[in-house]
């Protein structure tokens, strides 16, 4: 008979075991409970101890007389069971994990998620605040309940409250109560949701995620490699000193696996960007400078430093480095016009007259022409005070 119940089992549950193997039946956290109820009375059982990642409960309810035992344990029929999925097939299901003998005594009983609510069922019978209700009398009861559909699984943290009340007026009464929880193995690690939110919020506070742009990327990348090490609750009891060494190694890999050069060097140059619309060019120049000492500067690079370091009077270096930018893209005429700046603010007016006269009838870009930017930049040039002798000189060159 036992052989025939295990095939049927398996026959009813096997696709889902095979589609769905991301959990166990926790048989260690297993209860099994015998309770005696008086004539009449309610008694009630407190579960708890329920392990992190606790999605679904199976238990089962069996009214004995005082010369009977379970012929089957419930832990050991679930073994043909994995897939917690596979009991709401129907009540099929369910009859198959009852024990093959109760008595004929019946019970009414109710689950509370809270102390308070089960002493006040134990004392006046209340279940308006119960999470599961059976007024039904009954012998025996086989039921799964899962996190999506009951709140009873969602109260699993402070432990669930079954309450029985005698349906037997004259004799007493022994329930059998057995619960075994499902776990799930990623829940069962600790991470939640907000658990997942705050190791991403630390890693943006990292030196390396605030130089960037977007961290978002970057900082799911670590708390993922932290996830996959580590149990949050051991993560937890982690020296602050060792929390940070693994953020700075898992930073350092992710900085790589999800193109972190890219985004910091973009960061810079966003942050440069608004530096020069506040005209702060000393912090601007040293956002670029980050950008051209890590080997990533382009010619528009170059070029824009080099502007910064001519308002700021620094000729020379402008000179250095929009001749570097020069090299990378000959045919850039804001480097071009540029140049021509620095080269006559550096009082080398023949260099300077060269290339203003070479490229005036050209156009900086699709929407501004070499004179156009010329004359812009060289009222600019007056309000911040640099030398204006020349400019007229260099306007009517180029009409």
């Amino acid at each position: 008979m036992k052989k025939i119940i295990v095939i049927m089992l398996i026959s009813i549950f096997c696709p889902k075991v095979q589609a769905q193997q991301d959990g166990y039946w926790d048989k260690d956290r297993a209860i099994t409970q015998e309770l005696i109820v008086s004539a009449g009375e309610r008694v009630i059982f407190k579960a708890d101890d329920f392990p992190i990642g606790a999605t679904e409960l199976i238990y089962r309810i069996t009214l004995l007389d005082d010369n009977q035992q379970l012929a089957t344990s419930l832990v050991s029929l679930l073994k043909a069971i994995p897939d917690p999925t596979g009991i709401n097939q129907g009540s099929a299901g369910a009859v198959f994990l009852m024990s093959k003998i109760s008595g004929q005594d019946k019970c009414k009983y109710a689950i509370f998620t809270a102390n308070d609510v089960a002493s006040t069922y134990l004392k006046t019978g209340k279940t308006d605040q119960a999470c599961f209700v059976q007024n039904k009398p009954l012998s025996k009861e086989a039921k799964r309940l899962s996190i999506e559909k009951s709140l009873c699984v969602q109260g699993l943290k402070n432990g669930l409250y079954f309450g029985f009340q005698s349906s037997n007026w004259i004799m007493k009464q022994k329930i059998v109560l057995e619960i075994v929880p499902w776990i799930d193995s990623k829940l069962n690690r600790g991470w939640t949701l907000e658990n997942r939110k705050t190791v991403i919020n630390q890693c943006k506070t990292s030196a390396l995620a605030r130089r960037m742009a977007d961290s978002d990327d970057f900082c799911i990348c670590v708390e993922e490699k932290i996830q996959k090490k580590f149990k949050y609750q051991e993560f937890q009891k982690l020296l602050a000193i060792e929390q940070a060494k693994n953020y700075k190694d898992f930073g350092a890999i992710c900085f790589a696996e999800t193109g972190g050069s890219k985004a910091l060097i973009d960061g810079y140059r966003t942050k440069a960007s608004v530096f020069e619309k506040k005209a702060d060019y000393r912090n601007a120049i040293a956002q670029y400078n980050l950008i051209i000492n890590d080997n990533k500067a382009t010619a528009a690079d170059f070029s824009a430093v080099g502007f910064d370091l001519i308002v700021t009077k620094q000729y020379v270096k402008a000179i250095k480095f929009l001749k570097e930018g020069e090299s990378l893209d000959d045919t850039n005429l804001a480097i071009k016009l540029n140049l021509a700046h620095a080269y006559l603010l550096n009082n080398d007016f023949r260099s300077a007259r060269n290339l203003y006269k070479e490229y005036f009838n050209q156009n900086i870009s699709d929407t501004i022409s070499w004179v156009e930017k010329t004359k812009a930049d060289f009222e600019l040039f007056k309000k911040l005070g640099l030398p204006s002798e020349d400019f007229e000189k260099i306007l009517k060159l180029m009409k």
